[in-house]
């Protein structure tokens, strides 16, 4: 049947080239203005078949314009992108449009209009036994002579992998929240294995286990990949090659190794850099001395005018700007708590007549520093709520301590805030010892641009809102910290402040994210929630792993 709306998903078949060149993608001499500002000058960049490259820069260096003019959605002022002439570029972008009637399956197969009728009328012949009909046998042949039966079970397997169960599998995608129709589209990608698999941001819209098996199936990922991400362990795992846009040079810089190298690197080359503007600027000073002092005197006007000349002809070294780095700073402590934080007792949650928990028992004392983690579905979320009193429990107790003073934070959470409030001022509000200074460098490095703290917060978007909660909380801080993917809408140096700015925190801290390097920078003690059940484990991350199986199979923390 017919799409209604634009697939996420987006295929682009090869196109003819003025040569042939070795390699998948070639930018040559790239020029880009948008807005009045030049995003990029003469940009160079290549990926070979097979490489796995991260495109990465601060917000608004232009990644995902250089993506679209890969894409053919946007046009370069200059220059030329080209793809080798048999390579099919395959692109999964943020966020998906309105789902349609397609079943989960059908999406994960990316099945054509006549291929989805088709199959339907086998799954109708299989479903009623009529097995024998002329429409079901012709429907067969047709869907066989398609490879139809060849792309099913990869695109089951694949869907497995991405946290989704059997019975999902034939329900229409309208059923399925945003970021689950997204799963489905990638699992289509991953499907069709397109020579050039260009991911943004894929990691948003999957939860722990899944992102882990995403990272073990790209590591066999026989194309190339080109992927803008936020998440640093991701990266590391699976890339070999950073091409930095550098907004201030409007130039792409490329780095062999993965991002952990690429920023031992890109010091170096800042260091490297420095020192040599530092020596220019020294042999400036001691040929203008030079010319300042005999310019006036008649038998050196040779030796001034060769020496005014070369410093004409001279090629200057702009002086390089220091790499933004986390932004460090001290905010205030918040109030002791008693030993025993919070305590359920026998709790028992349900949604209808799916029930989440039962006789739950669980002690968070003083200091903890715990993340929740398990497929989507599992109840992370509401053990969550229910810790921070935001939903009512159906039975048990929920007791926090007297001393304990419980914060919140939500992704989706905005009614905090106060709308006529500007964003400056909602932060200052926060907390009166914080000076003005201060606060607005808090902000900027939470992604609030100059302009951005006079905005009203009736009008910020719904990640805006998220990272002024944020802010607010790391200016006054409860004693117990409750987040649930606290992670979602920063960029990396912005998830870096956030993580030294908890490491410094006195109180306890739960949460839930599915960013690798945050979890295993913060988290002391994991809890595995499947299927009701909670499970301890006195250990970060590493000890999870490794005591979990999971780096041997998935279904060993999902089945």
């Amino acid at each position: 049947m017919p799409r209604e709306s634009p697939t996420p998903v987006e295929i682009l078949a090869p196109r003819p080239l003025l040569h042939y060149i070795p390699r998948v993608l070639t930018i040559h001499k790239l020029t880009k203005t948008l807005g009045g500002r030049c995003l990029l000058r003469e940009a160079e960049m290549s990926i070979n078949w097979g490489e796995r490259v991260a495109l990465v820069g601060p917000n608004g260096a232009g990644k995902s314009t250089l993506f679209r003019m890969i894409l053919d959605e946007d046009s370069p002022d200059e220059g030329t992108i080209e793809r080798d002439e048999y390579a099919i570029t395959g692109y999964l972008p943020q966020e998906a449009g309105e789902p349609t009637d397609e079943t989960i399956l059908e999406i994960a197969m990316g099945i054509t209009p006549e291929m989805i009728g088709l199959l339907r009328i086998i799954r109708e012949g299989e479903k009623s036994g009529d097995l024998s009909s002329p429409e079901f046998g012709k429907a067969q042949d047709q869907f066989t002579a398609l490879n139809g039966y060849q792309l099913e079970p990869k695109a089951k397997k694949i869907l497995h992998g991405l946290g989704f169960k059997t019975d999902d599998f034939n329900k229409p995608a309208r059923e399925y929240s945003g970021g689950w129709v997204m799963r489905a589209h990638l699992a289509q990608l991953l499907t069709m294995e397109p020579d050039l698999l260009m991911l943004d941001e894929p990691t948003n819209h999957l939860d722990l286990l899944s992102l882990l098996w995403l990272q073990r199936y790209l590591l066999n990922y026989s194309g190339a990949i080109l992927m803008i991400s936020h998440d640093r362990d991701f990266m590391d795992s699976i890339i070999e090659t950073v091409i930095e846009i550098d907004p201030d040079a409007a130039k792409l810089n490329s780095y062999t190794g993965n991002y952990s190298s690429y920023l031992e690197q890109r010091e170096a080359r800042f260091d490297q850099l420095t020192q040599a503007y530092r020596n220019q600027q020294k042999e400036i000073e001691h040929v203008q001395e030079f010319i300042d002092r005999f310019r006036q005197v008649g038998s050196k006007a040779s030796q001034v005018q060769s020496r005014i000349k070369s410093l004409e002809k001279l090629e200057r070294i702009e002086k390089p700007r220091t790499p933004r780095k986390a932004f460090k700073f001290n905010f205030p402590q918040p109030p002791r708590s008693n030993q025993k934080v919070i305590e359920l007792q026998k709790v028992s949650q349900a949604y209808g007549e799916k029930q989440i928990y039962k006789d739950l028992d669980l002690t968070i004392e003083r200091g903890d520093r715990i993340v929740l983690v398990g497929p989507n579905g599992a109840g992370k979320s509401t053990l969550i709520k229910i810790l921070a009193g935001q939903i009512p429990i159906n039975g048990g107790k929920r007791e926090p301590g007297y001393a304990t003073k419980i914060g919140y934070y939500s992704q989706h959470r905005s009614e905090a805030l106060n709308e006529n409030n500007t964003v400056l001022e909602e932060v200052m509000g926060a907390c009166t010892t914080l000076r003005e200074e201060e606060a607005r460098s808090i902000l900027g490095y939470f992604l609030f641009r100059r302009t951005d703290v006079e905005k009203r917060c009736g009008v910020l978007s719904g990640g805006e809102k998220s990272r002024l909660n944020l802010v607010k909380f790391l200016v006054d801080p409860p004693n117990l910290l409750l987040m649930d993917e606290p992670t979602t809408h920063l960029d990396i140096l912005s998830i870096d402040s956030l993580v030294q700015a908890l490491k410094n925190y006195e109180g306890t801290l739960v949460f839930i994210s599915h960013d690798v390097h945050f979890i295993r920078t913060l988290a002391e003690t994991t809890l595995h929630i499947n299927n009701g059940t909670v499970t301890r484990y006195t250990g970060g991350y590493d000890y999870f792993i490794e005591k979990s199986g999971l780096n041997d199979d998935r279904s060993a923390v999902t089945a």
